[in-house]
């Protein structure tokens, strides 16, 4: 029978689980000021009503009897500004952002928590094409439900909180979505990370560098309506300008493999290499080494990268996705300064 483990304390003195994930005091912004980001607290707090054992073959709840049960009033323009002002703010907000990051899978999410959570002075715009962020992590292999990391990634379990079987060389989550849905909300929660879901990234922003060409941030839309290009009229995007941008698409698909895709066209890239078949022992290796800022303020990791450098397939093993995403904060984090002073 597999041991399983639970949520404990990181050894933090053990490198092992030493992930990079300790916040440093806020850096400072263009006009000298240390930049802060705090979560403004609900308008009105009710009281909670005490707790009432409830009588045989009810749930405890703290509403009260569900006979006498009524909502507060509202008008519907109330719930259309509520929605409305906080997304255009958002809007506003990160027009401007330090870091974006393109996909919102298992790769994507791990990089804007660690990007949160190392740097909370940060405004870490993470778009998704989908209405549901998470990528193919909701589920493991072939719909299966139970997901698979190998180690050393438990470590990122076990900061996570997410419980485990161990099963030696590799660990097992019970459902994929406990994964997901964990590292979900806890990204959601950090005040300096905002997720455009429904939103997807139809071009790259290019500026001229020493180098050639750099990339200063990404155009987007609505993902139903870049669906619509070939049916519609002209529907021009929106922009966000950001020094670094780190790409984690996915594979060639759709939407997968995008950046890298347009790097290609522009001719940026002369092709891409293609992915090769499934080797799950030298595909985890290769992506998560491989992880790096492939043009100047574009960073490529998980299964993009494969597109690029020809590695291979890893199927349903998630280990590569987390410590890529990992690898991708910490470029974004190495090059974000130099990047700022380019980008004027």
């Amino acid at each position: 029978m597999a041991e399983i483990i639970r949520p404990k304390t990181l050894d933090l003195d053990n490198a092992s689980e030493r992930i990079m994930l300790f916040p440093r005091p806020p850096s400072p912004s263009r006009d000298g000021h240390a930049r802060t980001s705090t979560m403004s607290p609900p308008a009105a707090v009710s009281p909670t009503r005490p707790s009432v054992s409830p009588a045989k073959g009810q749930v405890k709840n703290d509403i009260g009897p569900w006979q006498d049960l009524t909502f507060a009033p509202i008008r519907e323009s109330q719930v259309s500004r509520a929605m409305t002002r906080r997304y255009f703010a958002d809007l506003d907000r990160y027009a401007e952002s330090d870091v974006v990051v393109v996909g919102a899978g298992s790769c994507g999410l791990s990089a804007a928590y660690a990007l949160g959570s190392e740097r909370p002075d940060l405004k870490i715009a993470l778009i998704e094409a989908s209405v549901s962020p998470g990528g193919g992590a909701w589920l493991g292999g072939q719909l299966f439900s139970a997901m698979v990391m190998r180690k050393p990634a438990d470590a990122f379990l076990r900061l996570l909180g997410v419980p485990y079987e161990d099963e030696g060389g590799f660990v097992v989550v019970k459902h994929a979505a406990l994964f997901t849905s964990t590292l979900l909300s806890k990204v959601l929660n950090m005040p300096n990370v905002k997720l455009f879901n429904a939103t997807c990234v139809e071009d790259l922003i290019t500026r001229p560098s020493d180098d050639g060409v750099r990339i200063g941030g990404v155009v987007t839309n609505w993902t139903l309506v870049a669906m619509h290009h070939d049916d519609q009229s002209c529907m021009d995007p929106n922009t966000i300008n950001a020094p670094v941008v780190i790409s984690t698409t996915g594979h060639d698909g759709p939407m997968g493999a995008f950046s890298v895709k347009r790097l290609v066209s522009m001719k940026l890239l002369e092709r891409l290499g293609g992915m090769r078949g499934l080797d799950m022992n030298s595909a985890e290796d290769a992506i998560v080494r491989g992880t790096r800022e492939v043009i100047p303020g574009l960073i490529v990791g998980g299964m993009e990268l494969s597109e690029v450098d020809g590695a291979n397939r890893m199927g349903p093993t998630f280990g590569a996705m987390v410590l890529s995403g990992l690898k991708a904060a910490e470029e974004a984090l190495r090059v974000l300064d130099q990047r700022r002073k380019q980008d004027v």
